[in-house]
């Protein structure tokens, strides 16, 4: 690592469309030095080679469902790189059926799995990350305009990201005072892999297209871009906040 070099630890990168993807790609042409997780040796057979593409990145397996293996995750972080400034939280998971039925049908089970991985995970990655940001830090986490207002067949994983946004006012409210800030993203929709799980996503695509004022929809550069100015000394004023990349669409009333 070059002196003064920053690095940020991400975590929820799955393929190329992933908006984990944008994000690390601007991060990395800012000069960043990038840590990678990926869930599985499964996913990670195409998180190396996105990994390679970024120079200076490495990269650490994490399930983040299991308190070991990120305890452990993050050992591995503190030998690799002592210190860290930044991390990136771009999980979010509902079991697929939770997504196909009405949301007063939605199980116990559903709902325990939606709001752990989800919600509790950016719990415990900031836990985790907040020794290491020595000299204080930035963690961003994504969040979609489902949590404020009904989108339909995105059910549980709107009270999730509800869940997350007040997570959100939280962390940052108790790291504050290590310098560390929390911010969220409201992303307007995109094509990634786990939108492929919502029933009628490209409802919400032309719905965007047309009542947003921008006319179209967001583009994940551009979400990549939000984060990277996030975690950078030019969001050191900002913490708590959900900020939206949407287009415009959320000042819409109809």
């Amino acid at each position: 690592m070059t002196e003064g070099q920053k690095t940020a630890v991400i975590f929820g990168l799955a393929n190329k469309r992933s908006i984990a993807w944008a994000i690390a790609q601007k991060l990395s042409q800012a000069g960043w030095r990038l840590g990678i997780t990926y869930m599985n040796e499964r996913l990670g057979l195409e998180a190396k080679d996105l990994i390679a593409e970024l120079p200076g990145a490495d990269g650490f397996m994490c399930d983040l469902t299991q308190d070991d293996q990120v305890a452990r995750v993050f050992d591995e972080i503190k030998t690799k790189y002592g210190v860290i400034h930044g991390l990136v939280h771009s999980v979010g998971f509902a079991p697929p059926d939770e997504l196909k039925k009405p949301f007063v049908e939605t199980s116990r089970e559903g709902f325990r799995i939606a709001h752990d991985i989800s919600v509790y995970s950016l719990i415990a990655v900031a836990r985790g990350a907040a020794p290491l940001m020595a000299s204080g830090g930035g963690i961003v986490t994504l969040t979609y305009y489902g949590s404020e207002k009904v989108v339909p067949n995105y059910n549980v994983m709107g009270v999730a990201k509800a869940a997350l946004e007040a997570t959100v006012r939280y962390l940052a409210y108790d790291l504050g005072p290590k310098a560390i800030r929390v911010n969220a993203i409201s992303a307007g929709p995109i094509k990634t892999l786990a939108a492929r799980g919502i029933a009628n996503f490209s409802d919400m695509l032309r719905t965007q297209t047309e009542r947003a004022p921008l006319k179209r929809t967001v583009d994940p550069g551009e979400v990549g871009s939000t984060a990277a100015f996030l975690l950078s000394d030019a969001g050191s004023g900002i913490t708590g906040e959900t900020i939206y990349v949407d287009c415009g669409y959320n000042i819409m009333g109809f």
